[in-house]
């Protein structure tokens, strides 16, 4: 097979790979955008009729001994013996008092279930709407003829759409990196709480965080419902121009 057919041959697949990926992205918006409004839109009333108490979750991280009562009880035993104090797992000895935090009791600090499970709930949600609003810019990009003087008020419409659908996706990827630095800012004030255990506002901050990310949760969930409402809604009122965006009269006069 020469040169110049295989490029006639792979000219041909990419025009039916176009003309597969228009009528898909329209049975996109006409059909699948409807559902997933109603969709996101049931989980947002179920996020919103949650119990704001339902979020707390206490950090299981022990308490210091006081210090008053860690020197009475160092007092209580004989002044020729030390206080005897076992290696820790890392084969350090201490005789400071007072309680050093090396190991927790649980094992682990868990994350807030609560909060991650309508994080695993949302984030597929999040990763559909860029996948959909990517593939109606595509759509409405393969859909917008050459560059011509005059004539060219639908092809505004069909950017106006574009931008529109580029900010959607652009917001979906912050919703997804905006879950990402939840747990990385979680684990720091968890961090705080087991180097300073006996400061209550790094266990209350990390109360109002949790209290925080479901608000943000909430809202991202109401945008991405509204974003598949507009986009759905923008684009239906003008599905003529935006598939037709040049009439065939108006192209002959020029």
């Amino acid at each position: 097979m020469t040169t110049r057919s295989t490029a006639k041959l792979d000219s041909k697949k990419v025009t039916e790979f176009i003309e597969q990926f228009k009528t898909e992205s329209e049975q996109l918006v006409r059909e699948t955008f409807p559902q997933k409004v109603l969709e996101i839109d049931a989980l947002f009333k179920q996020v919103k009729g949650e119990n704001p108490k339902d979020v707390e979750q206490e950090a299981t991280i022990p308490y210091p001994v006081p210090l008053e009562e860690a020197e009475n009880n160092s007092t209580e035993q004989p002044i020729t013996k030390k206080r005897k104090v076992e290696a820790d797992v890392n084969n350090h000895n201490s005789n400071i008092l007072g309680t050093r935090v090396l190991v927790f009791p649980g094992g682990s600090i868990p994350f807030n279930k609560f909060v991650h499970n309508y994080c695993e709930k949302a984030k597929p949600l999040m990763r559909g709407l860029m996948e959909h609003a990517n593939m109606v810019r595509m759509w409405i990009n393969f859909l917008i003829p050459k560059i011509e003087d005059g004539n060219n008020f639908g092809v505004s419409i069909q950017e106006d759409v574009v931008a529109e659908a580029r900010q959607v996706e652009s917001e979906a990827a912050s919703y997804l990196d905006q879950i990402s630095r939840y747990y990385l800012q979680r684990a720091r004030i968890i961090s705080k709480i087991a180097k300073y255990p006996h400061i209550e506002d790094y266990r209350q901050s990390i109360k109002e965080f949790d209290e925080r990310q479901m608000l943000n949760l909430q809202n991202a969930i109401l945008e991405m419902r509204n974003h598949y409402a507009s986009l759905h809604d923008i684009i239906m009122k003008n599905i003529d121009k935006i598939k037709v965006p040049r009439s065939a009269n108006a192209q002959n006069m020029y």
